[in-house]
């Protein structure tokens, strides 16, 4: 190869870079989807689902859960927030630090806690002659009444504030029982089960009016998931597990098939 020719080349080559490089710095780069930052308890990070993220927390995340699914589905960028064991206050404390003027969409369940669904839900599954389930469920009952409205109209003033500008879906409680115990280590009457139903029916009542007053939408499960709860056919809901922790929470199926089809077509 002559000394001009490689001189030539040598010339095309760097015109030709420079080309390639100044194409690059015009094309946009690929932008990350919107901001969907998904706030709340157990409900919401997928416990029940067996099927955890390891994040070095405690919280029960899972990639089979509904936030997960939306954010798959629609492209979106997901802060996952949602933690097994959430309360509005916790929420508030260590949750809505993900939130800004940038955040394009918000779901949350919460409240189940505050109230006490746990430790109702364990003292309606022993024998009536060692519970007071009734009991129980009327002490729940009344904290939903009195005390929750006034819990959720704080926090969902505080997710207003911090982001201004997204679509905040509040999704709600399915009904656990179908009417019968069909596990041999629990002993719900169908009394204990028509009373632990109601109060799930209560709660959402009380999301849906914090919801609207709030200028927020309410999704609400109960119908997608009649048939499927505890002694479903499928169960949609797990009943008493290993590890118990998983006990009462829908599984990947209730996921899936129950709260997705009902959270994505609502957050667009």
């Amino acid at each position: 190869m002559t000394h001009r020719l490689r001189i030539a080349l040598s010339g095309t080559v760097a015109a030709s870079m420079l080309l390639v490089g100044s194409l690059l710095a015009v094309m946009p780069a690929h932008a990350a989807g919107p901001s969907y930052v998904a706030l709340g308890d157990s409900y919401s990070s997928g416990n029940g689902t067996r099927s955890y993220i390891n994040d070095g927390t405690s919280c029960d995340r899972s990639t089979l859960a509904y936030p997960y699914l939306v954010a798959q589905s629609h492209g979106y960028t997901l802060n996952f927030q949602a933690c097994s064991g959430a309360t509005t206050a916790t929420v508030t404390s260590s949750q809505l630090s993900a939130l800004s003027t940038g955040t394009r969409y918000v779901t949350m369940s919460v409240g189940g806690n505050d109230a006490g669904f746990s430790s109702v839900i364990t003292e309606c599954a022993l024998p009536s002659w060692a519970s007071d389930c009734a009991g129980k469920v009327a002490t729940a009952t009344t904290f939903i009444n009195n005390t929750l409205p006034g819990r959720l109209n704080t926090l969902y003033a505080s997710i207003k504030a911090k982001a201004p500008n997204a679509k905040v879906l509040i999704v709600g409680y399915p009904r656990i029982f179908n009417g019968e115990d069909c596990n041999a280590a629990t002993f719900f009457s169908p009394d204990d089960e028509t009373k632990l139903n109601a109060t799930a029916d209560l709660m959402n009542s009380k999301l849906s009016a914090a919801a609207a007053a709030a200028g927020f939408t309410f999704a609400n499960p109960t119908s997608r998931f009649i048939g499927h709860a505890v002694c479903g056919s499928p169960e949609w809901i797990n009943g008493l597990s290993n590890p118990t922790s998983d006990s009462y929470h829908p599984n990947a199926t209730g996921h899936s098939s129950g709260y997705f089809p009902l959270v994505n077509p609502l957050l667009v």
